[in-house]
């Protein structure tokens, strides 16, 4: 018997739900207490500080030294009065995810000697110098060039984790190269502020600032950590490489919206008060597809902070987890056959005179300034959708897309029947035309006590990657662990050269005698043209989708190595170079950091899969095998011949089978391990990257077959891991 497993499930099946009761009756008494907002440094800041900060945060003006040390007395006092003892630099390698080293306020009074004081000086707020040569930088930094620096950004906020006041900040070689993934997110978002505030003057002078927004939707499963130890692959992977289907998986849609099991409530209670504390303002928390598969969302927010919040979420829930006996699983996809798990990316533009660009307006005139930036976008996503794909695109994003209920590989856009008839009509008017975009409209349902139904102008298209939901683009191709930074910065930026290009186009037309109105309508009408092969409202999961896409001359590219070789396209680089966010070096670096990311993450898998077929599965299938030889023998010794074969035809059948699996997972593993040795002797990390994809990577389906086809024939008593049923259903 499989001591281990049988133990972890008898254990997990007895454990209760945690009491968890909130740190005030009252969320806002608690909200953000451990997050140094503006209005928490108005008490600890002069007025005239304050004003600097405010125009460093809203107008991106430079603080001074002598500001930066007065920030930084009253942001060490306030953390201190919170038990920190502690500051780091908190910054987002090319890991996607986040680094930080710990130095403590002490310094010695005078020099050397007995006398310490608490110390944080402007320097200390501002830059920090952390080992650059310990993080993937795609050869930008070499091994022994190990310096580098973190950087303040003011417009994300300080806060207090622990005992360690943790400050947001960038991450920049020495020679002053992005090594982290916000610096180029800050350029990419100033550069939308300045091109859509332009545009946007072409409807309203007083727009000074255009904001990009975003909210997150954060899928994840939850599983016993009992369950989950027992689980190499989970514990090294964070996905099962092997586990046959539970006959009950999510096909009865169940799940889905249903109660929530009173463990899982009581870790989102736990996971919402920590998370009101740091600020986040979480607001949806519902079961998702997949059985153990759930989802929370906050209110949307602007977009550099609400990145920070989604990356500060997934480390406090990792450890709320933890406090209620579960482990998180943020792996796009954790379970074969079942829904992943996607983090889907809520986009828009607003604004400082509280406009939606994306919202549709009341007026003609408002509709054409809607209008603008919808086709604008449009345009943007058809020109990078090879970009876009390749900044979702990851080794563990690719189990997902395409699957279940996941967005396609391929990038398309949905708009709706209503703005898709728009939009036809805009392209083929001849002159110019009022754009009416209907409201919402009630929908009579014939039940007398139910109020009448708000219907949006727009249907929701869940196989669409990237999606207009009526006032907002949902990508929805974002991968559940994944830093939504690199996505929102190629979107941004890809937004933001379109919106240059088109203003050009405009002016060049205004200067021609055109009036300004018909110009931008006669730049649409052929944006509208041009961008048509990017619009899709059918089924994107669909073979005849697939085949059309080609023919709109769409990326279909499926190998992931080849999918980021976008990035250093001529496009993309002329692209990046043009808005600022990013040099050709940056681009190149980034690349070969994705590529050995990619090759080491499939690298650990092949050696775990190869380490639990051989030293986990195929030692019991054989022990199985000699019971069930033991068994034939002892018939043979009891029955005559002609009773004793028929007696034994089951079980004989069935070490046949099993020699035969574990035969072909033996010649499996050792061509792989081959494979695999060969690959590494490459020295190009995209050809090895891709040799891993080809000659490596292919195995993976062939071995699990086998090691799942041994899962239904060995005794369940003597089965070494959890099966799909026990991760799944043990709530």
């Amino acid at each position: 018997m499989s001591i281990l497993r049988f133990n972890a499930v008898e254990t997990a099946f007895k454990k209760k739900a945690v009491d968890v009761q909130p740190p005030s009756r009252n969320v806002s008494d608690f909200f953000g207490k451990n997050v140094f907002t503006t209005s928490t440094m108005a008490n600890y800041l002069s007025d005239e500080v304050m004003k600097s900060i405010r125009n460093a945060i809203e107008k991106g003006e430079t603080l001074h030294r002598e500001i930066a040390d007065d920030v930084a007395a009253g942001m060490k006092r306030w953390a201190m009065e919170l038990g920190a003892t502690h500051y780091t630099h908190w910054f987002q390698p090319l890991t996607d995810g986040t680094a930080q080293k710990h130095e403590s306020f002490i310094s010695y009074v005078d020099g050397p000697g007995e006398n310490i004081i608490e110390e944080f000086s402007g320097q200390l707020l501002a830059q920090q110098e952390p080992d650059a040569s310990s993080f993937p930088s795609g050869g930008i930094r070499s091994a022994f060039e190990a310096r580098g620096y973190t950087a303040w950004d003011p417009s994300s906020p300080a806060f207090v984790m622990d005992d360690t006041l943790c400050i947001p900040t960038i991450f920049i070689s020495y020679t002053g190269e992005s090594l982290d993934l916000k610096a180029p997110l800050l350029k990419a978002l100033n550069a939308i502020d300045v091109a859509a505030t332009q545009v946007c003057r072409y409807f309203d002078g007083n727009v000074k600032k255009v904001n990009t927004y975003l909210g997150w939707e954060q899928e994840y499963f939850l599983i016993d950590e009992g369950l989950y130890a027992t689980r190499p692959d989970l514990v090294l992977t964070g996905r099962t490489l092997i586990g046959h289907e539970s006959a009950k998986t999510q096909q009865l849609e169940d799940h889905y919206f249903g109660a929530i099991p009173s463990r899982v409530t009581a870790f989102m209670k736990d996971l919402e008060f920590e998370g009101y504390k740091y600020g986040i303002p979480l607001k949806i928390r519902h079961n998702e597809s997949a059985p153990n598969q759930f989802e929370m969302a906050p209110i949307y927010g602007e977009a550099n902070l609400s990145i920070d919040q989604n990356l500060l979420i997934m480390s406090i829930m990792k450890k709320v987890a933890r406090r209620h006996s579960f482990r998180v699983l943020l792996h796009e996809k954790p379970f074969a056959g079942i829904n992943g798990s996607g983090k889907h990316c809520n986009w828009s533009l607003g604004t400082n005179t509280g406009t939606g660009l994306l919202t549709p307006g009341k007026t003609p005139k408002e509709n054409l300034q809607f209008m603008t930036f919808l086709v604008n976008v449009l345009m943007a996503v058809y020109k990078h959708n090879a970009l876009l794909k390749a900044s979702i695109s990851s080794a563990a994003n690719v189990h997902r897309l395409g699957a279940n209920e996941a967005p396609p590989i391929i990038i398309s856009a949905f708009v709706g029947s209503q703005l898709t008839a728009v939009l036809d009509e805009l392209e083929n008017c001849q002159n110019d035309m009022d754009i009416v975009l209907d409201s919402q409209k009630k929908q009579n349902h014939g039940i007398a006590s139910i109020p009448e139904v708000l219907v949006d102008n727009t249907d929701r298209n869940r196989t669409s990657p990237f999606a207009f939901t009526g006032n907002r683009f949902e990508f929805r191709a974002v991968g559940a662990s994944a830093n939504c930074s690199s996505a929102i910065t190629a979107l941004t930026t890809a937004v933001a050269g379109q919106l240059i290009e088109f203003k050009q186009a405009v002016d060049a037309k205004i200067n021609q005698g055109f009036q300004s109105e018909k110009a931008v309508f006669e730049v649409l009408k052929e944006y509208i043209r041009i961008s048509k092969p990017i619009r899709f409202n059918g089924n994107g999961y669909s073979d005849e989708w697939r085949r059309e896409a080609k023919e709109r001359g769409l990326d279909c590219e499926t190998s992931i190595p080849n999918i980021f070789k976008s990035y250093t396209s001529r496009e993309s680089i002329d692209l990046f170079a043009r808005t600022g966010v990013l040099s050709e070096i940056e681009l190149q670096a980034r690349n070969e950091v994705k590529w050995m990311t990619y090759t080491k993450k499939i690298q650990i898998e092949a050696r775990v899969l190869g380490d639990l077929v051989i030293n986990h599965i195929v030692p019991v299938a054989i022990r199985y095998q000699s019971i069930l030889l033991d068994n034939i023998a002892k018939f043979k010794a009891v029955f005559p011949a002609e009773k004793a074969d028929e007696l034994c035809a089951l079980n004989i059948k069935w070490v046949e089978d099993i020699s035969r699996h574990v035969s072909m997972i033996k010649s499996n593993v050792d061509a792989m391990v081959e494979a695999r040795g060969r690959a590494n002797q490459i020295d190009s990390v995209y050809e090895k990257a891709l040799a891993y994809h080809d000659a490596v990577l292919p195995y993976f389906d062939v071995i699990r077959f086998h090691a799942d086809s041994l899962e239904l024939i060995v005794d369940d008593e003597m089965w070494p891991l959890p099966k799909y049923r026990e991760l799944l259903f043990i709530r």
